[in-house]
């Protein structure tokens, strides 16, 4: 399984060298945590197969993707935006925070993005959005690939100092099991307060 390009319409990319970067990010619909991006630029010399939207994917296969990428991978970089931001910035406005972090992580610097959606974080390097784009475009898929591992780690640390709240199964997704959580023991610190379900339960303290 990997990027098919016949399932959307062609991607014209202004852009013919090997400094591009795939951009995307994890994380914005969750109750708890960070928001978490990633940029890749991929060699052409060491491809990668089964590069695709990370969804799609095991969570064995992502992990092993993961590592691949990080091995042969020109440059990447993780970044994230914390529930603070999300609830000092709003989660679009922190999303693209931790995009333009995470491009400005990268060394050497990219020169192009490629940014998964329909909008641009607003970073001084020029590029383009594509919807779809971990579906479409291999840089995007593995930046996917790095923001999605790095996320449910960060989950899985969290179910581990508080395993009564099923983090590492839900990954801080308003699921029923995390809103009877939420109910049952209150927000944790980690939690986004401006979140309209954990904001119910600040309330009713």
């Amino acid at each position: 399984m990997g990027i098919n390009a016949t399932d959307y319409p062609p991607l014209v990319i202004d852009y013919a060298g090997v400094r591009l970067a795939g951009v995307d990010e994890v994380g914005r619909g969750p109750l708890v945590g960070s928001v978490v991006a990633a940029a890749v630029m991929l060699d052409p010399a060491k491809p990668i197969d089964g590069l695709t939207d990370s969804k799609k994917l095991t969570a064995r296969k992502r992990e092993m993707l993961d590592a691949l990428i990080r091995e042969r991978a020109l440059a990447f970089s993780v970044a994230e935006a914390g529930a603070a931001e999300v609830d000092q910035l709003n989660i679009y406005h922190a999303t693209h925070l931790a995009m333009r972090r995470a491009i400005d992580g990268l060394a050497p610097a990219a020169e192009y993005l490629l940014v998964d959606g329909n909008r641009l974080p607003g970073h001084a390097l020029p590029g383009q959005a594509v919807v779809k784009g971990d579906a479409r475009h291999a840089a995007i898929a593995a930046a996917s690939i790095l923001a999605k591992v790095t996320r449910d780690a960060q989950m899985a640390s969290l179910d581990m100092r508080y395993p009564e709240y099923g983090f590492a199964r839900h990954k801080g997704y308003p699921t029923k099991e995390h809103l009877a959580a939420l109910a049952a023991h209150g927000p944790l610190a980690e939690h986004r307060r401006s979140f309209a379900p954990v904001q119910r339960q600040l309330a009713l303290l």
